[in-house]
């Protein structure tokens, strides 16, 4: 049965006055919908008598669905605020990690682009090699193409297109891209030699102490630092630049290039030019016994052959008798090259 302090109650839950243990008191009285009606009637007649001694008239089906409504807020409240909570806890979560993680991804941007920026700045350094008796073909970044003869190497800076320049240690055979407005240089030691699009044979080994130019179509410059103002050289022509003099004369192109083909070409060379490109062709060392052979000339076209087939062909044609060494193998472990020795027959 309800007493008089229970509907005191219920008039200070629907003023929001109640405290936390008040609230859940109140839930208790209307926790049975099946005994709703008999709570009413008895609210009804206890509510009565105290309107009665306040001598105040008062509805309480209003003051009832009132106070239904309140609970029913409530409780749908709480069942709300459980999944709200974790949104929000979530949500939370989520800002403390983000936000350093938009601070991070700005710095890690930043630093691309700094990097990026440095690369730009920086030149790349790119070198193509030809190992000792071998030769191989390159194409280079603005479509020039070439081949790289034993013992070679092709070195060059990229972004190439903005200096279509190379250095070149060894011989080369370039089939250069024409560009009207960015000249084709390559540095040789000392020397260097500037095209707009051509093909032509560069040969410029250290350790010969002399740079040769064959060119086989188009027009070449070639500068020294003895002879800045520069020669230029039309098809067909040899030059060869040696202890600072410089010689041009007219030649047959394709056998200084025939080597990309494979083909070991002579046309009247001197014994010291036949030995020093048997020592490069074949990677072994070769030794002039005899310099009564220097003032000799030899012809051929070998393709395929081997070492002992081309000196045993230069033997038959030529006063000359020759001795292959085996390899020998030094103290350190290193494999000496293979030695061919010339003698007068």
């Amino acid at each position: 049965m309800i007493q008089s302090k229970d509907c005191e109650l219920l008039e200070k839950y629907v003023k929001g006055e109640c405290t936390f243990e008040e609230e859940n008191y109140i839930f208790t009285l209307f926790a049975d919908n099946e005994d709703e009606k008999e709570l009413i009637k008895q609210m009804q007649l206890d509510w009565n008598k105290t309107i009665e001694q306040h001598s105040q008239q008062l509805d309480l089906d209003y003051l009832l669905d009132r106070v239904h409504h309140l609970i029913h807020l409530k409780e749908k409240q709480q069942k709300i605020s459980v999944p709200v909570r974790i949104y929000q806890s979530f949500s939370l979560i989520a800002a403390i990690l983000i936000v350093p993680l938009i601070i991070a991804g700005g710095i890690w941007i930043k630093h691309l682009e700094k990097n990026y920026k440095a690369y730009q700045s920086e030149q790349v350094v790119s070198v193509i090699h030809a190992p000792m008796g071998s030769r191989i073909s390159f194409t280079l970044p603005d479509s020039t193409k070439g081949w790289l003869n034993s013992g070679s190497s092709l070195e060059y800076r990229l972004p190439f297109t903005n200096s279509r320049s190379v250095n070149l240690t060894g011989e080369a055979w370039f089939d250069v891209a024409h560009s009207i407005n960015q000249p084709f240089v390559v540095q040789a030691g000392s020397s260097k030699v500037k095209v707009l699009g051509t093909k032509f044979n560069l040969n410029a080994y250290p350790d010969e102490n002399y740079v040769e130019v064959v060119l086989e179509e188009g027009k070449v410059e070639f500068m020294s630092r003895e002879n800045e103002s520069g020669i230029i050289m039309s098809p067909n022509e040899r030059l060869v630049f040696s202890r600072n003099s410089i010689n041009v004369s007219k030649t047959d192109a394709w056998k200084y290039n025939g080597w990309k083909e494979g083909k070991l070409i002579f046309r009247g060379d001197s014994m010291a030019e036949v030995a020093r490109r048997i020592e490069r062709w074949y990677n072994v060392e070769v030794e002039i016994v005899d310099r009564e052979l220097e003032l000799y000339a030899f012809r051929g076209t070998f393709q395929d052959d081997s070492l002992s087939e081309v000196l045993k062909y230069l033997s038959m044609t030529s006063p000359i008798r020759y001795k292959i060494s085996e390899r020998k193998t030094g103290s350190d472990g290193t494999v000496e090259k293979q030695k061919v020795q010339l003698f007068k027959r």
